[in-house]
């Protein structure tokens, strides 16, 4: 069902512009007014997300570990697996943000015949995931030649490295393969591991199969249907300094991509993609294990009026004695006790 939907809602987002295009000649509404639509969601909902996650209070030490904690000088410490110091949870988290560590370390367990236990190492998972987001950034790199004027050297830089395989004309950038390539394994793997696909929303198919076509069309733009890349630069500089201007006969296949990009930057900040600014906020990634170096006291906890053992004793102490539990004080003592 939420394979089904998701594709559904891929397939109708891309012959809507086709058709809203094609058929009513809405050029402008896909062409200036749903990227700024996009870009207004996108900005409100990360902005919206951020201040939210910041303004949650976190007063106890709840970081996931997966590592030895610091204890005694002669028992070796995991430092960024389980960091005792705000430094070595800055430098998890940035081993966690460039390098998936975590996902690095994930086994996979499974039970077969004897019983028989096997652990797996998810290199796979591991490298799809890395492979896709760094091609993503790359990506978003090279398109800032149609948002820059002079264009930044870096991103002549980049260019030239990715397309250092040159196949033919226009020359094959190596990140547009990678990056359909990770993403349809992700997919793959969802769809044929039962145990992920009983537990995968729609949500979390809708991403994979928008991003699919964003890369679909955009590989469709640059290497078969050719499109005026002066007119979408002049279209994409008249968005930047809000002087949009939508030239004619750029083509179809361009608004499809441009479509689609805008959907994905308005669902972003209200989806699982929005782990991207989370990460950084999660108590459980950036706090240090410190919880036996400092006491960890909820600040807006109301007083609390505590029963003492002494109390308790005080309270029950005959019945204590007939039960013949222990006490710390006997009848007699505890009778001088409180006359004194």
């Amino acid at each position: 069902m939420g394979i089904t939907f998701s594709l559904a809602a891929v397939v109708a987002l891309v012959l809507a512009s086709f058709l809203g295009v094609k058929a009513a000649g809405l050029n402008y509404f896909f062409g200036a007014t749903m990227p700024y639509i996009a870009m207004f969601a996108f900005l409100g909902g990360v902005i919206f997300r951020v201040l939210r996650w910041a303004r949650s209070p976190v007063p106890f030490c709840i970081p996931t570990t997966a590592g030895q904690q610091k204890t005694l000088s002669w028992i070796p410490q995991s430092k960024f697996d389980n960091p005792a110091t705000k430094k070595q949870a800055v430098v998890r988290m940035i081993l966690e943000v460039l390098l998936f560590r975590s996902l690095f370390r994930n086994t996979k367990f499974e039970m077969q015949k004897g019983p028989k236990v096997f652990y797996q190492w998810e290199k796979w998972l591991w490298l799809a995931g890395l492979a896709f987001h760094y091609c993503f950034l790359v990506i978003l790199i090279r398109h800032l030649r149609f948002f820059t004027e002079p264009v930044p050297f870096f991103v002549h830089d980049i260019e030239r490295l990715d397309g250092l395989f040159q196949v033919g004309l226009p020359g094959v950038y190596i990140t547009d393969l990678i990056f359909i390539a990770s993403v349809t394994y992700l997919l793959i793997r969802r769809l044929i591991i039962p145990q992920v696909r009983y537990i995968s929303l729609p949500q979390d198919f809708f991403p994979l199969f928008l991003i699919i076509a964003i890369g679909t069309t955009g590989i469709l733009t640059r290497y078969f249907l050719k499109v005026d890349l002066i007119k979408v630069k002049q279209l994409a500089m008249g968005l930047i300094s809000f002087k949009p201007v939508v030239p004619e006969g750029i083509g179809v296949v361009f608004f499809i991509h441009l479509f689609l990009v805008s959907v994905l930057f308005a669902y972003f900040p209200f989806s699982k993609l929005m782990h991207a600014g989370g990460v950084l906020l999660s108590p459980t990634r950036n706090l240090p294990n410190d919880s036996r170096i400092r006491r960890h006291v909820n600040p807006w906890n109301y007083p609390v009026k505590v029963h003492t053992y002494a109390q308790y004793e005080d309270h029950f102490r005959e019945k204590m004695i007939e039960a013949g539990l222990p006490v710390e004080k006997e009848l007699d003592e505890a009778s001088v006790t409180a006359k004194d």
